[in-house]
């Protein structure tokens, strides 16, 4: 299937980006992306060149004639000065100007070590901007039983099934809108998942989940134009991220909850800090259940259950010890 937005994309890039599909075997939207972000340093490199007006609206600029000799010419001075664009001017956020960078230093790597396009590598000691750890966000089981409680819509069986999933499995979104119908066994209490790179999991559902999908699959359109999808939109085709994005926002603004800045990805946390929390759910199970690859990233809902932590200070030997009288 063609994609759209390989009409733009000069042939270096295509190159790279097929090294990525065929050799690293990156999903579909994994390449995508890539070619954002790198399509943004390649905008910025017309801008810096003088090759479109300065009033061009950014999103406006085509990359495909962007000459090569532009990346061979680039140093690591011209390299820093994009990333300060990226703050000062885009006002890009932390994580997204490492993402970014993280992004070109992989397409100048290829280009200098596997495409031997370039002699030498001028971003090879370009450093990644700091992302601070920062604790995730997400909804007590208080707030998410309030939040099940005030799903209210057109569509309420498929609305709320699809919340319900979140809370309880912790999927992320991309998993969720690329749900298809034979991914969800009733008889096995499976539901098949495809995350990052592709990879496929199997996860557990327990009777809520059960009894969501089970309620939804009544009131599924029969006559979708997506036949294999699990959740279709009122345009009967396979449902998009942004509408289910827009979906949580309007259930969480019913349920009094729109102001603690709550996405569909901090639902995937509120799961996990559930499971963690209240399910004594062991780390490593837990990362499994998340797709996580490293148990790394999935330690950090080990630090978020406030109760563990108070637990922990009263169990200390010390705790009964009162201060001298006077």
């Amino acid at each position: 299937m063609k994609k759209e937005y390989m009409d733009d994309c000069p042939e270096y890039v295509k190159d790279y980006l097929l090294n990525l599909k065929l050799i690293k075997d990156r999903a579909d939207r994994t390449e995508e992306a890539y070619f954002i972000d790198i399509r943004t340093f390649l905008r910025y490199l017309k801008l810096k060149h003088g090759d479109v007006d300065t009033d061009t609206p950014y999103c406006k600029i085509c990359v495909k004639d962007v000459p090569f000799s532009y990346l061979e010419n680039l140093t690591l001075y011209d390299a820093y000065e994009y990333l300060n664009y990226l703050k000062e001017i885009r006002s890009n956020s932390t994580a997204t100007r490492a993402r970014k960078t993280s992004a070109l230093k992989q397409l100048y790597s290829y280009l200098h070590n596997k495409a031997k396009m370039l002699d030498k590598n001028p971003l090879e000691d370009l450093e990644m901007p700091r992302i601070k750890n920062k604790l995730p966000k997400y909804l007590s089981l208080e707030q998410s039983i309030e939040l099940l409680k005030n799903i209210d819509s057109k569509h309420k069986s498929r609305d709320y099934c699809i919340i319900c999933l979140f809370l309880n499995c912790g999927m992320r979104l991309s998993e969720l809108v690329g749900l298809n119908i034979n991914d969800y066994s009733k008889d096995n209490r499976t539901l098949r998942l495809f995350g990052k790179g592709s990879k496929e999991r199997i996860i557990y559902l327990n009777d809520a989940c059960i009894d969501a999908l089970e309620t939804y699959l009544k009131d599924r359109p029969s006559n979708s134009k997506d036949p294999d999808a699990l959740f279709i939109s009122q345009q009967l085709r396979r449902i998009n991220k942004r509408r289910v994005q827009f979906i949580v926002e309007e259930m969480l603004k019913k349920a009094g909850l729109s102001n603690l800045g709550v996405t569909t990805h901090k639902l995937r946390h509120t799961a996990a800090t559930l499971m963690y929390q209240h399910g004594g759910v062991d780390p490593l199970v837990l990362k499994d259940i998340l797709g996580h690859k490293s148990i790394a990233t999935t330690e950090i809902y080990t630090h978020l259950s406030n109760e563990n932590l108070k637990k922990a200070a009263e169990s200390s030997p010390l705790a009964d010890q009162k201060p001298p009288k006077k």
